[in-house]
């Protein structure tokens, strides 16, 4: 590769401006030496955009290496490329082998051997290093396994609400007008209707947003399951991927499924199928939920509730139960849980469901320890309503020796005791804004 083609590309970084983005929650650290960072997450999520925040916290410019692994001018990029790029980058800035220096490697998936280049580079170089990578090829533990405990990641995922209202630009307090609670809610409705991809957020088109939604299924479909796998025949894939958007909130039996294939006269192997599921939650389409138990093997074989990594999966699809608020609040919420289990490596979520069909949406578990029973509840202004979703709370609790419960609401904010237990009730805005302790973070 020529030189001055090199020269070009890292000199063209440190004089460009870095584009204005949307502040992201996710903060990459600046101080891990030893390891290299990895952030993962679906297509269009933003993992770009986080580096350049996180580049914006080193200091100088040039004390910071950028390269786009998708630029064409490194094509055909392999290990030669990163070490002549990595070696005239020194060569420009000959003081930096005496700093710390910080290399951001984005789309590293497109360099075959890039995991032994990396490990090199932290064992022999005052660096530190950050990764991104399409979610076909780079994956949580394919990470962890070809840097061999060399690695961080952090998974970032379509914008939370919280940053939805800050790329529109409207305010939160806790104590607002109506004019502004409106303004809020609105943002909330069409948040859970569309979902917090940033191009989608941004647009303000209803059809334009569609348009862009398919496109992102269009290409996580055929980029990071079809082609990655090899897949030949198409159709089961899309009509799995068709099903679980459409069964989103609910249990979904892949057995069933299967059975209802064969039913068609469509022939492929339950092994194929369940194999088909798993792709659909490394691709980050899905994030299953597993029935609570304190066995392992029963976690393992129960009946998942799926729910999409966004909810503008379920618009893009179609689904008539797009417009069930009650079913799109609880993916949401299923959405900001998987968040909160990203920050703290401990915590994991469960659905709980009892022998007589009582049930508890979500079950926060911490270590060993159950931590949270949640309900989630559009109203529960019909004494019907509030009667089943307490009963499944006061079930639970008494079975996992919980005490903290709560039902997620679109807006009742109170405290009621049943049967000598506090229940809280919690707007949905505040969960998504401030956490299940419904008061502002520090």
């Amino acid at each position: 590769m020529k030189r001055d083609v090199i020269v070009e590309i890292i000199r063209d970084f440190h004089e460009k401006r870095l584009p204005e983005s949307v502040q992201r929650d996710v903060r990459l650290p600046t101080e891990i030496s030893g390891k290299a960072v990895a952030v993962i997450g679906p297509r269009r999520a933003g993992k770009t955009y986080l580096l350049y925040q996180t580049l914006e916290r080193v200091g100088r410019r040039e004390d910071a290496l950028y390269i786009n692994l998708e630029d064409d001018r490194l094509f055909p990029a392999d290990i030669s490329t990163l070490d002549e790029v990595v070696r005239t980058y020194y060569e420009i800035y000959p003081d930096n082998r005496e700093r710390t220096v910080y290399l951001f490697f984005d789309e590293v998936q497109n360099v075959e051997g890039w995991e032994r280049f990396v490990r090199r580079l932290l064992d022999t170089g005052n660096v530190r290093i950050y990764l991104t990578g399409s979610s076909s090829r780079l994956l949580a533990r394919e990470i962890s396994t070809s840097m061999r405990g060399r690695s961080l990641s952090y998974s970032l995922l379509p914008f939370s609400f919280r940053e939805f209202l800050r790329a529109r630009g409207v305010d939160y307090d806790e104590y607002m007008s109506s004019a502004k609670k409106s303004s809020v809610m609105n943002a909330l409705t069409d948040y859970m209707k569309f979902g917090g991809f940033p191009e989608v957020a941004l647009e303000t088109d209803e059809n334009l947003r569609i348009k862009v939604l398919k496109e992102y299924v269009d290409v996580m479909l055929m980029r990071d399951i079809i082609e990655r796998h090899a897949i030949r025949g198409t159709k089961v894939m899309r009509l799995l991927m068709n099903a679980v958007f459409a069964s989103f909130s609910k249990e979904f039996s892949t057995h069933k499924f299967f059975n209802d294939l064969r039913s068609q006269g469509i022939k492929v192997s339950k092994t194929t199928v369940y194999e088909y599921m798993q792709y659909l939650e490394d691709a980050f389409a899905i994030t299953p939920v597993r029935r609570f138990s304190y066995s392992l093997r029963d976690v393992e074989r129960s009946l998942p509730k799926i729910y999409p990594i966004d909810n503008g999966y379920i618009a893009q699809s179609g689904s008539e139960h797009s417009e069930n608020i009650g079913r799109l609040m609880e993916a949401v919420v299923a959405q900001e849980l998987f968040r909160l289990t990203a920050e703290r490596p401990l915590l994991s979520f469960y659905y709980w469901k009892a022998p007589s069909g009582r049930e508890v949406d979500f079950i926060l578990k911490n270590g060993s320890e159950v931590e949270e029973l949640i309900q989630v509840a559009y109203d529960v202004s019909d004494s019907r309503t509030k009667e089943r979703e307490i009963k499944g709370l006061l079930k639970a609790s008494e079975e996992l020796r919980c005490d903290k419960l709560t039902v997620i609401t679109w807006d009742l904010h109170e405290e009621e005791v049943f049967e000598g237990k506090t229940v809280k009730f919690l707007p949905i805005v505040r969960f998504l804004m401030n956490g299940l302790g419904g008061r502002a973070k520090a």
